[in-house]
């Protein structure tokens, strides 16, 4: 009895680590995490907007990515009018994003708020997505932005 319930436990193991190595290519209509409708979703200029008179906004918000994470698609960056990208994570880091997903809309569903990042998070995302040493070293001050920490992701186109 002992052998068959460890037998059970590590395939469970395997099954979540095999199921987490293949992410599934970005497409219209493709789920990361839980599900996602795009109903109720606020652009990130209203997402802006809510945050600055609130500190956390919770629903969903729509977005094109611009950047992924390039080491395993653990994080991923939302366009703003401004030009500063909104960083997403994921709850638990439960699922990760395809390199493709980069120029794709999508409708991220979860807990927004305004965060201050430290250099040393800041050079770390830096890192993992791919930049050089010099500019990773130029990375001087921490930063002042809007984080999001997502459930769901859906791509819409």
């Amino acid at each position: 009895m002992k052998k068959l319930i460890l037998f059970a436990i590590c395939f469970g193991f395997s099954a979540i680590a095999f199921a987490q190595s293949t992410i599934k290519p970005a497409e219209a209509g493709v789920t990361y995490g839980n599900p996602v409708t795009a109903d109720n979703a606020v652009s990130t200029a209203d997402l802006n907007k809510t945050l600055s008179t609130d500190s956390v906004y919770n629903g969903k918000i729509t977005g094109t990515v611009v950047e992924v994470c390039k080491k395993k698609g653990c994080f991923m960056k939302l366009e703003q009018a401004n030009g500063t990208p909104i960083m997403v994570q994921f709850t638990d880091y439960a699922y990760f994003m395809p390199q493709n997903i980069v120029g794709k809309t999508v409708v991220v569903e979860g807990k927004a708020k305004v965060k201050e990042t430290s250099v040393e998070r800041l050079r770390h995302y830096a890192s993992d997505a791919g930049k050089s040493k010099e500019e990773i070293a130029a990375i001087k001050e921490p930063k002042r932005d809007i984080g999001i920490m997502a459930d769901g992701v859906l791509v819409v186109k």
